[in-house]
């Protein structure tokens, strides 16, 4: 069993079901059963898959002492998500309200109150990166320090830098940098992805760089290799809701790699798991367990 410490966002997550973009006005709209509101953020996301997963996770994060962190606290218990080392030390909560269609297309606004400016104590950090094996390091401020730590325990370092559109992003740069398993979206790209890899392969040290291109299934480059594998998209129940995909991608991809499958096989049961999630509203909802994901990228790689 893999040992993996997650750094990331946990916010209260409001989702809206809308008829299409762009959405004209109207002052008053009553979508049945079309608002839904949970606990998520990426690093609760990749938390909660990766325990789902049947890894061993020790999570880490900060949230408010107001009401909001209760509910994070009490989904924690409920998913069985160590709560250790997610801590109280904001005012508030923060939160992000997701609008979708029946499309898959989604627009996300994210508050992160105050956390941008926050540090997550070092010594507490630093004892719980020396006790795992692999470091998920989102990309939100008070997981950048942790990325020199990681390195010098010599722990191998994931991260997600998500949409990212420019080589030397001010913000981007230093998880870049340090990332062993870099991923991406091809949301904002300023090349062709199939250019875009080449050109982020040339600039940083990763190992694996995987680029998701939503309803194209993703790129794979991995160093050492010349050629550059796509691999397609698979469709296993309806979509419901796309946000969340590439935290399940790159969750399910991180638990299949290390148990020992090869990048290109642990990337294709990552797109089963994630084609799955989508089948579900919240972004934290809709993870198989082990055993389904085996049972279902079986099924849809059966000859």
């Amino acid at each position: 069993m893999t040992r993996f410490l997650v750094s990331g966002l946990i916010n209260i997550e409001t989702t809206l079901r809308i008829e299409c973009f762009p959405l004209e006005y109207n002052p008053v709209n009553f979508p049945f059963f079309g608002v839904h509101s949970s606990v998520s953020g990426v690093g609760y996301n990749l938390a909660k898959a990766l325990t789902r997963l049947g890894n061993d996770v020790e999570f880490l994060s900060l949230i408010g002492k107001d009401t909001a962190g209760q509910l994070v606290l009490n989904a924690l218990r409920e998913d069985q998500i160590p709560s250790a080392g997610v801590l109280q030390k904001l005012e508030q909560t923060p939160q992000s309200v997701i609008l979708y269609d029946s499309q898959g297309n989604r627009q996300i606004h994210t508050d992160l109150k105050d956390i941008q400016e926050q540090i997550y104590p070092p010594a507490e950090a630093e004892h719980a990166l020396s006790a795992c094996d692999v470091a998920v390091l989102c990309n939100i401020n008070f997981s950048r320090p942790l990325l020199v730590k990681a390195r010098r325990l010599g722990k191998p370092i994931a991260t997600d830098v998500h949409a990212v559109s420019d080589l030397e992003d001010d913000y981007n740069r230093d998880f870049m940098q340090f990332a062993d398993i870099l991923f991406m979206s091809h949301e904002k790209l300023p090349l062709p992805p199939e250019e875009w890899i080449q050109v982020v392969r040339d600039r940083y040290p990763a190992r694996i760089i995987v680029i998701g291109l939503g309803s194209r299934g993703c790129l794979l480059a991995e160093r050492g290799r010349e050629e550059v594998e796509h691999i397609p998209a698979v469709s296993t129940r309806p979509v419901r809701n796309t946000i969340g995909a590439g935290d399940a991608l790159f969750s399910a991809f991180l638990h299949a790699f290390f148990q020992g499958d090869s990048a290109l096989e642990a990337l294709q049961k990552a797109v089963v798991f994630a084609s799955y999630k989508i089948g579900a509203v919240s972004a934290a909802d809709g993870f198989l367990d082990a055993a389904g994901l085996e049972a279902l990228y079986r099924q849809t790689h059966t000859a």
